[in-house]
C-alpha cells in the first residue's frame, strides 16, 4: 500500500461533500418551474458530480479508495430543494445560499506536500467552486428582484 498523503482527508470530505451537492441540486434542477433557475442548477449539478467522480479517481490512483462519512443534514436539505410548497427564492435562503459565505478555500494550498496532479486536481476546483458561488449569487439576486410569490398549486377540475 503507498504511503498515507497528509492531504487523503481532504480529497475524501470533498469526493463525499460534491457527492452530496450534485443530489441537492439535481434534486431542485428537477423541481424547478424556472428555466433560468434550472439552467444555473443544472450546471452546477454536473460539476458537483464532476468533482466527486474527479476527486474519487485522485484517491483511486494514490492507492486508496473513498470512505464515505453521509452528511446527516442532507437528506433535510434535499426535502427542501424537492419542496412543491417553497418558492426557489425561499430554497435559497432556507439552504443558505441567499446570503454571503466566507471562502473555505484559503487553506488547501497550506500543505506543502500535495503533489502536482492533484494540486492541478484542487485548483481547477477551488476556481469552479468560486465561480459557482457567483452563479448562484446572481441567480438568487436575480429571484430577489421579482416580486415574491408562492409556487401554483395544482388545482384538479
Amino acid at each position: 500500500m503507498a504511503n498515507k498523503p497528509t492531504y487523503l482527508g481532504l480529497l475524501n470530505s470533498i469526493a463525499v461533500v460534491e457527492a452530496g451537492g450534485a443530489d441537492l441540486f439535481t434534486s431542485w434542477a428537477e423541481n424547478t418551474k424556472d428555466p433560468e433557475v434550472r439552467a444555473v442548477l443544472q450546471t452546477v449539478a454536473l460539476r458537483e458530480a464532476e468533482h466527486s467522480v474527479s476527486f474519487a479517481k485522485r484517491i483511486d490512483q494514490l492507492g486508496f479508495a473513498v470512505h464515505d462519512r453521509p452528511d446527516p443534514k442532507l437528506a433535510d436539505r434535499v426535502a427542501i430543494a424537492k419542496s412543491t410548497k417553497l418558492t426557489d427564492r425561499e430554497k435559497f435562503e432556507k439552504l443558505g445560499f441567499g446570503a454571503p459565505r466566507p471562502d473555505p478555500f484559503g487553506s488547501f494550498f497550506a500543505d506543502t506536500t500535495i503533489d502536482i496532479e492533484t494540486g492541478t486536481l484542487l485548483g481547477r476546483f477551488v476556481s469552479e467552486e468560486r465561480d459557482t458561488a457567483r452563479r448562484l449569487d446572481a441567480c438568487y439576486a436575480s429571484l430577489s428582484k421579482k416580486p415574491k410569490s408562492k409556487p401554483k398549486s395544482k388545482t384538479k377540475s
